[in-house]
């Protein structure tokens, strides 16, 4: 409020404003008065219903409100001042209003395990809250808890971490845009922050992580289900060995999931179109300054094409690179063996690499690491284009290694799903004609991912990628599946499956269909297939 009168004075003060409007604007402010009795009024829920202009109000706004508006006018001042104000000045204005949300959100994933819709932070916060309150712990602890870790969020994603270590490996994070990681980086900063984890280990986790995000990336892997993978991460991690399970618990992935081999990652960078990569700037800057104790910053340098774009090329161009010279100007031109960086852009234009590498401010002269060796070269063609990256690829398998698996932590394929129940606790599959159907139906759902996993519990049989897609209940004569999607978004051609949300059943979802012989088991496999996706899809 303060700050806001300031500007207005401000504005007053200077001879261009015209006094007249000011007072004419004035004129249509509309002061309103609304007066609430404690005992019966609820003031958040009346606050949450004046949305009159028309703006959306943040889920910060209704976190922060319904944080302080139930508190007697005391506990209200001592709550703002000691923990709301102080994340207000950490996150700074901007970054307030575009990331608190999001700062909220990953914080509900970590303490609750679940990740909310990005339209119902608000509503999960509520949840959360009251399920604390209304077993007796003050609404303070739970504050002072979110402010605890707003501190550990700045940290890792608003680059606020004192340590430079630290602030190195989170930078890179953020250069890649891993958003995805946070929940798991403040839970691994919480045990930092309480001697669970020492700096050094940290800082490794932290760039296996980006090691297995930037992997992904460069051999364009589907981001799906990221989000899931990294909520659920921490608990597949010892803390007793903490770096060593993170290491097999990543080289366990499957699928989809998979850390990318060293193979594929060098494939792809010598190969694929590495100029509208969006993270060739975090590439080429890591190559560029690996092992380097004074870092160049590529932020004064621009991309330059060594072999140029230009479709017309000179003929010393097309000497160099022999008859198939257009075939191999579209087959290299963007690869990273014909990437560099440079300040002379504009003075080396379209001209011959002998010029390139001799003219004043040319190769020859570069300081630059990802120039070296280019001097030495009397010609630029497909075959040095490849080699250099070969070269640069080699150099990124060292700066993004690939865990080696510790000793004590096996590759046990699939993850063990031990639940103490077996097919044997499902009497109604202990003989044909419907044992027979589910082996059928069990080895087909089995065979759509590596991922996939069966665990027999006590009422139905669950098969789950990052958590369960379809569960089956074994009746006399029929399978009975519960499919986890909405019934809205289901293809059912044949109008089998029918609608089950907020009825009460035995599994997880909204959609059941019935197997009951193998004519149906294509078509339902399908139905089957479509939760599968839908969750991999999320």
């Amino acid at each position: 409020m303060s700050n806001n009168h300031q500007r207005f004075l401000d504005h007053l003060t200077k001879p261009s404003t015209n006094l007249g409007d000011v007072c004419r604007g004035l004129a249509k402010l509309v002061v309103v008065d609304i007066r609430l009795d404690r005992t019966s009024d609820n003031p958040q829920l009346i606050f949450e219903s004046m949305n009159s202009t028309g703006l959306q109000l943040s889920q910060a706004d209704l976190i922060r409100n319904f944080v302080l508006m139930g508190q007697a006018p005391p506990v209200q001042e001592k709550l703002y001042n000691t923990y709301w104000r102080p994340m207000e000045t950490d996150f700074g204005q901007a970054a307030y209003e575009k990331q608190f949300d999001d700062f909220v959100r990953h914080y509900l994933t970590v303490v609750t395990g679940e990740i909310p819709r990005f339209d119902n932070v608000y509503g999960a916060y509520k949840k959360h809250a009251q399920g604390f309150t209304s077993e007796g712990v003050e609404i303070e602890a739970l504050v002072r808890e979110l402010h605890a870790y707003a501190k550990r969020y700045c940290a890792v994603a608003l680059g606020q971490e004192d340590d430079k270590l630290l602030a190195a490996a989170f930078q890179d994070l953020r250069e890649i845009k891993a958003d995805v990681v946070y929940p798991l980086l403040l839970e691994l900063y919480t045990d930092y922050e309480h001697g669970l984890l020492d700096r050094d280990d940290l800082v490794s986790i932290v760039e296996m992580v980006t090691s297995y995000i930037f992997r992904r990336a460069v051999c364009r892997v589907p981001t799906n289900s990221l989000n899931r993978t990294f909520s659920t991460f921490t608990k597949a991690i010892d803390k007793a060995r903490y770096v060593e399970s993170v290491q097999a618990h990543l080289l366990g992935l499957k699928s989809y999931r998979a850390f990318p081999s060293d193979e594929d990652f060098k494939d792809e960078l010598t190969k694929a179109n590495m100029y509208n990569f969006k993270r060739r700037s975090y590439l080429l800057r890591r190559l560029e300054n690996f092992g380097r104790k004074e870092h160049v910053s590529i932020e004064d340098y621009t991309i330059e094409h060594i072999l140029p774009q230009n479709e017309k090329l000179s003929a010393p161009w097309r000497e160099d690179l022999g008859a198939d010279w257009s075939q191999i100007q579209e087959r290299c031109l963007h690869t990273l063996g014909n990437l560099t960086l440079t300040g002379y852009n504009s003075e080396y234009s379209d001209r011959p690499f002998v010029q390139k590498r001799d003219m004043e401010g040319g190769f020859r002269e570069s300081p630059l690491r990802l120039n070296k060796g280019l001097s030495a070269l009397e010609s630029w063609n497909e075959e040095t284009i490849r080699d250099r990256a070969e070269r640069l690829a080699a150099q990124a398998v060292d700066i993004w290694p690939r865990p080696v698996r510790p000793e004590g932590f096996p590759d046990t394929g699939r993850p063990a799903t031990e639940s103490g129940y077996s097919i044997e606790d499902h009497p109604n599959l202990t003989g044909p004609p419907l044992l027979k159907l589910f082996e059928k139906f069990r080895s087909r759902v089995l065979a759509l991912d590596g991922v996939v996993t069966e665990t027999f519990l006590k009422r139905y049989i669950a098969y789950k990628a990052e958590t369960n897609f379809v569960d089956v209940v074994a009746q006399s004569e029929r399978l009975k599946l519960t499919l986890n999607m909405p019934f809205e978004v289901l293809h059912d051609e044949r109008a089998l499956a029918w609608d089950v949300t907020g009825k009460g059943k035995a599994g997880n979802g909204n959609v059941q269909v019935v197997l009951d012989s193998e004519t149906n088991l294509d078509h339902v496999l399908g139905l089957v297939r479509q939760a599968y996706e839908y969750q991999v899809g999320e």
